[in-house]
């Protein structure tokens, strides 16, 4: 059986475990699995981990649970700018958008501005514009409005406060990301976001930044983040990863242990990521009290967790 293997997440941060009623939970396992099998199906066909990625992180955009596309959170003017990104392992070639509107699925227009542009990271109304020449799909306001989103928003609407939406206790949501494996061995790695709740001034995270929210690179491992976007950029979490298992010989899972548990929390790095290496091999791990994940290999067999 070829290798071939694939890995989710929706978001990582302070899940209260006595909040989680089982219709949630259903909720959330049900949006994460179908994720897996959208990507899990362009893998068993033999298609590349790129595509794989982009069709899983495509679900988890047009699900209202995750703060990614239709469930973005909004910023301080009521509005949603959406991030993301997305990489290749065997050519490093990369794309990404960051702050833009109206794009229904960010990860889309990330692998078009990788594909059909010089560029690898492009923002505000320039990346609009991108969308609209690509043709890539659009919705109106009213398709991003979730009346939760609102409500966490009017709590700290007018002042300095923001909030990493998995921040609050009672609901918990965040950005989502995948990586992949394909059975030509080539990896990839994408990751969709709509930032922190009452963001000012076009903040702009780790998930549209290569290296430090999304890395992939054949030689060694994909990986894509979630959690405190700042310190995941000051860590360069993603890119250390694959550092410590090109320059110092880590195993993946070691390396994800040093970034995760040792390099993250010094910086305030809550938070969490997934990865996968050449061999197929899946890590999984977070900092804080869980993390929204499932996973996938050849075997077919689905795997969705949401606590430690």
């Amino acid at each position: 059986m070829s290798t071939f293997a694939l890995a989710v997440h929706g978001g990582a941060g302070t899940i209260a475990p006595e909040l989680m009623t089982p219709a949630r939970e259903k909720a959330y396992r049900e949006a994460l699995e179908l994720a897996l099998r959208r990507g899990h199906a362009v893998l068993a066909e033999g298609g590349s981990a790129l595509d794989a990625v982009e069709a899983a992180v495509r679900v988890l955009e047009d699900s209202p649970h995750f703060n990614a596309g239709r469930g973005s959170v909004f910023n301080a003017d009521g509005q949603h700018e959406m991030d993301a990104s997305l990489m290749n392992g065997s050519d490093l070639r990369a794309g990404a958008v960051a702050g833009v509107q109206n794009v229904k699925n960010p990860v889309t227009l990330a692998r078009r501005v990788m594909d059909n542009s010089n560029h690898v990271l492009i923002s505000g109304n320039g990346a609009f514009e991108f969308a609209h020449k690509q043709k890539v799909e659009l919705e109106d306001d009213q398709y991003f409005f979730d009346e939760f989103r609102y409500q966490q928003w009017k709590e700290t609407v007018g002042t300095d406060v923001y909030q990493l939406d998995h921040s609050d206790k009672e609901k918990k949501f965040g950005t989502v990301g995948a990586v992949a494996l394909d059975q030509h061995g080539n990896l990839a790695a994408a990751t969709s976001t709509g930032g922190m709740t009452n963001k000012k001034w076009q903040r702009i995270g780790d998930s549209p930044i290569i290296g430090a929210g999304t890395y992939a690179n054949n030689t060694t491992c994909a990986v894509s983040c979630t959690g405190h976007g700042e310190s995941f950029i000051r860590a360069v979490a993603a890119h250390d990863v694959h550092a410590l298992m090109a320059y110092k010989g880590l195993s993946l899972a070691e390396a994800v242990r040093v970034v995760v548990h040792e390099k993250l929390p010094p910086l305030d790095g809550d938070g969490g990521l997934i990865a996968v290496d050449r061999a197929g091999d899946l890590v999984l791990d977070f900092n804080c009290s869980g993390m929204y994940r499932g996973h996938v290999g050849a075997d077919g067999v689905f795997h969705t967790a949401i606590f430690r």
